[in-house]
């Protein structure tokens, strides 16, 4: 956001040539899968860069150009690529820059398929790797060796919220020639760049918040030109997880409101935030922005407003109650992503068999009786109701 002001970037970088539309307000679906030249020279110039020139959808296409424009300047990159998940932007982050005999670190607690990415798939090829507490910077200096080459970063991450300090990460790793890799689909562009401290790339999961309608799977990569067209001519063009013009479509539609999606989610979530703490059922809350979250401090010095997202505990037993509480949700729903317009919610429940004893969970896993909720649009009245009746039911 350097160059232009959000309200800019939002409603028109990237559409500023409305003639070549006929005048047309929203931008076409260009849903055409190749594209034609009037001479051998032409295609031959297309075929010499087609990270910007258009030949082929599976490089680029005009609806999906646009967006990379608007969120490589929300990022402050200098370029982007648009994926069809947030899993494929972030296994095509790591991909680029590594080969055999290469090391990984990478934050305790990643997303899930990044965590097997690292874990399982790389291991395939022979790269090593090392998970550590990357919210203290001397434990990712310690698990440094000669031959890493990335770092992994998640901040916050997307159950418990751990962050890093991306700046003094960046810093650490630019010294050793290591490249950056950080997930930063939790605060949004709006409420952290990671670039302008440092951060080689940026990704981030765009079916959340970006997108914001529940209704589009997407990813993201921002960097500079250099490290964008490295990752294109590698695992983008190769592995062909593209977004599809309509998609594209859609998310510029969805891009378009959300600093107003992103200040209503804030406002309900700290009234949805002080409910709880008051409430007898809850025992545990972790919300980064909550002036009792041990990194507040971080949260506030790194971004610059908060989000939606946050988990609790039940104060319970066994699984069961985690059940009935949220059986009787009516205006929450419960599904495994968020980010979306609605209230959704996931509970760690789901994935033990019913009855299971609080506690009974590995050393360093997320508690039984934790419930993530995202929260949406809804008016913050009726949906304090909501949980207030469910917990009822505990």
């Amino acid at each position: 956001m350097q160059e232009h002001d959000l309200s800019y970037i939002l409603n028109h970088l990237g559409e500023e040539d409305r003639a070549r539309h006929r005048g047309a307000v929203a931008p076409p679906v260009y849903q055409s899968a190749i594209f034609a030249f009037d001479s051998v020279a032409a295609m031959r110039r297309g075929f010499a860069d087609e990270l910007d020139q258009t030949v082929y959808t599976r490089g680029n296409n005009p609806t999906v150009e646009i967006l990379r424009k608007k969120l490589a300047a929300l990022e402050g990159a200098e370029d982007a690529l648009l994926f069809g998940s947030g899993a494929a932007a972030i296994a095509a982050g790591v991909l680029a820059g590594l080969r055999a005999g290469d090391h990984v670190v990478c934050v305790q607690k990643p997303y899930s398929w990044t965590r097997t990415l690292v874990r399982d798939f790389l291991a395939r090829f022979g790269v090593a790797h090392s998970f550590v507490d990357a919210s203290d910077v001397e434990q990712i200096e310690a698990a440094l060796r000669e031959n890493t080459r990335l770092v992994v970063l998640e901040s916050p991450n997307t159950m418990t919220y751990e962050q890093q300090d991306l700046a003094a990460v960046a810093q650490l790793a630019r010294a050793r020639g290591i490249r950056t890799l950080v997930d930063n689909s939790y605060a949004t562009p709006l409420n952290q760049n990671p670039l302008a401290l440092g951060i080689d790339l940026v990704a981030h999961s765009a079916t959340k918040y970006l997108n914001g309608h529940s209704d589009v799977l997407a990813g993201v990569l921002c960097g500079s030109k250099a490290l964008i067209r490295e990752v294109f001519q590698g695992p983008y063009m190769t592995l062909g997880a593209m977004l599809s013009p309509h998609d594209a479509w859609l998310m510029i539609r969805g891009l378009r409101t959300l600093p107003l999606r992103m200040r209503q989610v804030a406002e309900t979530t700290a009234r949805v935030i002080e409910f709880l703490k008051a409430h007898p059922k809850i025992e545990q809350i972790w919300y980064p922005h909550d002036a009792d979250y041990p990194q507040a401090g971080l949260s506030r010095r790194q971004t610059r407003g908060a989000s939606g997202l946050l988990s609790f505990t039940i104060r319970c037993d066994t699984t069961a109650a985690v059940e009935r509480f949220c059986d009787a949700l009516q205006r929450v729903l419960m599904t495994v992503s968020w980010g979306g317009y609605e209230s959704l919610l996931f509970p760690v429940a789901v994935v033990y068999p019913p009855d299971t004893r609080v506690g009974q969970q590995r050393p360093g896993q997320v508690p039984v009786n934790l419930v993530r909720l995202s929260v949406g649009l809804e008016e913050a009245d009726s949906l304090l109701a909501d949980l207030a009746q469910a917990l009822d039911r505990v």
